[in-house]
């Protein structure tokens, strides 16, 4: 123990810019001649903080504190890129119509895709007693479906990987003590999510929120022959459940790669704060409202710009009774609310620029603010170019890309003017 021990202590103590490991009392310090006391150090609290930091009673010396931080937020930020890989991935599982391919849930065994003709076939017959082969693809041949189902099993799959890439990260980073007590109870929160994003049965619910979607595409309609598809409610609660990941996922690893500006707190910049948080939250219920879109396939309603049809205000925008039913129901009402809240986010972006503008910001917050006004341009392009040419799959999968990459922009912008803590 004594050679594992004494010679990175001694190493340490001998070293200049490395002070003594351990609590100290207060102590004066030289000052042109005169002496001035320095006070004592709350309990817990290490005179090198910054460089490392001695686990008390475990023997073990941990990393330095800026390393430790910088290990969790690269994991993190990592976590955020294969969150954003599921949401890309199940919005091309949803365009190409797969979700509804895999007909029950199993969190081991449907790990293991089918090998044999035999397999095969079960698994297609399995499919053929549910409405939407029914009714939508009744002609279609087992290599069809085997496209459809891989598209589905792969989704699944990645959903599992975002499990794993939280939780056993996390479970080693804790185990090393390189979270702080605030970081852990983010880590858990994070973690919590994770699981009811997954399922992962012992731990909890995502998949299970994800089966609860894909069931409700699955149930027999005898009054109805219209589209199989999964209710609409659902999908945006799968989808808002994953969104809330990401963004807490970003935001934390955002705060712990970039170091923090000391920007001098003024009227101008309090309501540039407070600008930039509405219009994240804008941006939020706008990817948001692209699940009802998706769910219902409102995109194929009206496919014009600027008008909805021959008009700009459409004749069965209140068709359904109650009226509010039409908010979340009506096709016409969806892709009308969704064109008005992207109007709404790009207009706000546009303001938050120009207010930017007026106030001297460091250069990478100029550069955040100008990268999510390009971002949001470049969405308005995809959405109309999406609607004018009917919904192509690979037009609107990059759309549906673009709202991640804008929410991105605008989490960046407000990570930047976020306030110093004192």
């Amino acid at each position: 123990m004594q050679r594992l021990l004494l010679p990175p202590l001694k190493a340490l103590m001998g070293s200049r810019n490395v002070g003594l490991l351990g609590p100290r009392v207060a102590s004066r310090t030289q000052c042109g001649g005169s002496y001035v006391s320095r006070p004592p150090l709350r309990p817990g609290q290490y005179s090198t903080i910054p460089e490392v930091a001695l686990q008390s009673g475990k023997g073990t010396v941990s990393l330095p504190s800026r390393a430790a931080e910088r290990a969790v937020g690269r994991w993190l930020l990592v976590c955020s890129g294969t969150v954003a890989g599921a949401v890309i991935l199940g919005g091309v599982t949803r365009l190409t119509e797969s979700g509804l391919s895999m007909v029950d849930w199993h969190l081991i065994k449907e790990m293991k895709p089918p090998t044999s003709q035999e397999e095969w076939e079960a698994e297609f017959q399995k499919y053929q007693q549910f409405p939407e082969f029914k009714i939508l693809n009744h002609d279609m041949t087992l290599a069809e479906f085997k496209f459809i189902w891989y598209m589905e099993y792969s989704h699944r799959m990645w959903g599992r990987a975002v499990g794993l890439a939280y939780i056993l990260p996390a479970a080693y980073f804790w185990r090393k003590g390189w979270l702080s007590r605030g970081m852990k109870g983010r880590v858990l929160a994070l973690c919590g999510l994770v699981c009811f994003q997954i399922n992962l049965l012992v731990c909890g619910l995502k998949g299970l929120l994800g089966w609860y979607m894909v069931k409700s595409g699955l149930e027999e309609k005898p009054e109805s022959y219209d589209i199989p598809r999964v209710s609409q409610y659902r999908l945006a609660a799968h989808l808002g459940s994953a969104l809330v990941l990401y963004c807490a996922s970003l935001w934390t690893s955002l705060s712990l790669l970039l170091p923090q500006h000391k920007l001098p707190e003024s009227r101008q910049l309090l309501r540039l704060r407070r600008f930039a948080g509405g219009t994240a939250g804008l941006v939020f219920l706008t990817a948001l409202s692209g699940a009802f879109v998706a769910g219902l396939d409102a995109g194929l309603v009206y496919n014009s710009f600027p008008k909805m049809g021959d008009s700009w205000i459409p004749e069965d925008l209140l068709t359904f009774s109650p009226a509010l039913k039409n908010v979340f129901e009506n096709p016409t009402m969806v892709q009308f609310d969704h064109r008005l809240l992207g109007i709404a986010s790009v207009t706000a972006i546009t303001v938050l620029y120009f207010m930017s503008r007026r106030i001297p910001l460091p250069r990478r917050t100029k550069t955040a603010a100008a990268t999510l006004l390009a971002l949001a341009y470049a969405q308005v392009v995809l959405g109309i170019s999406t609607l004018l040419m009917y919904v192509p799959t690979p037009l609107a999968a990059t759309h549906q890309s673009g709202s991640l990459a804008l929410l991105s922009g605008a989490l960046w912008l407000m990570n930047e003017l976020r306030r110093v803590p004192k």
